[in-house]
Order: structure tokens, then C-alpha cells, then sequence
């Protein structure tokens, strides 16, 4: 919970710089752990909009506004930290294959060292803790 947290509050829209694989996949879990609370209280109190396949439920729909900016920073940083383009996120315009790609990439341990979008995180964490 702290990741995601951190993610909202210290970059929310932050496309620079990496984001180790906890953060990120923290991040997705709670973030779709509210999701699946907010369509089930919409679907209990009838908190949806539209007919039939339209339907858009209003609190999921806020909700997944408010986390658009960081979840697309989070996913840049991430694919940062493997050593490629936040570019890459195009590939999600490929039906099934993109996000396949997509999915190999954020798995990904992190480039070892330093790249061109800074040091790596866990050797951040790893020399504060020796200190």
C-alpha cells in the first residue's frame, strides 16, 4: 500500500527517473483492488450511467480518471528502469501482442547500474540501508 501511495503522492506525474518492480506492480494491485470495491458499490446502490453495453459506472469512472496521469507515469518509469523508452507504451495499440510485449517488459528484473534515466533504485535502497 505504501508504493501506491507513494506513486500518487510524491509522482503523480512524474515521467522521469525508474520505478523498481514492486512499485509498480503494488501500484496495479491496489489500484485494481479500489476498482473492483467501486464497481461493486456502484452495481449494489446503481451508481451507473448510460444503457445497455454503455453503461459507465460514476465512481470507477472518477476513480480511473484520477489514476490515468500516474499510472501512465508509474508504467513509463517502470519500462525505464528495464532500460527502454516509455515509447514502448505504444505497443499497446498492437491488439494481444502489445500487451503481451508489454507484460515481458514490466516482469523484467532492473538494468543493472545506472542508465540514461539514473541509477538504479534498488542500488539507492541498498546503499541507504548500509549507511
Amino acid at each position: 500500500m505504501n508504493e501506491f501511495w507513494k506513486v500518487i503522492r510524491d509522482h503523480y506525474a512524474d515521467f522521469r527517473g525508474r520505478a523498481r518492480r514492486r512499485e509498480y506492480w503494488m501500484f496495479t494491485l491496489v489500484s485494481t483492488l479500489i476498482s473492483i470495491v467501486l464497481t461493486g458499490l456502484e452495481m449494489a446502490f446503481g451508481l451507473e450511467v448510460g444503457e445497455g453495453a454503455a453503461r459507465v459506472g460514476v465512481l470507477s469512472g472518477l476513480y480511473g480518471l484520477a489514476v490515468l496521469v500516474p499510472g501512465l507515469a508509474v508504467s513509463v518509469r517502470r519500462l525505464h528502469d528495464t532500460g527502454r523508452s516509455g515509447w514502448w507504451l505504444l505497443a499497446l495499440l498492437v491488439p494481444l501482442a502489445g500487451a503481451v510485449v508489454l507484460l515481458y517488459f514490466q516482469l523484467l528484473d532492473s538494468q543493472p547500474g545506472a542508465n540514461r534515466w539514473g541509477p538504479n533504485p534498488k542500488g539507492q535502497e541498498a546503499n541507504a540501508a548500509l549507511a
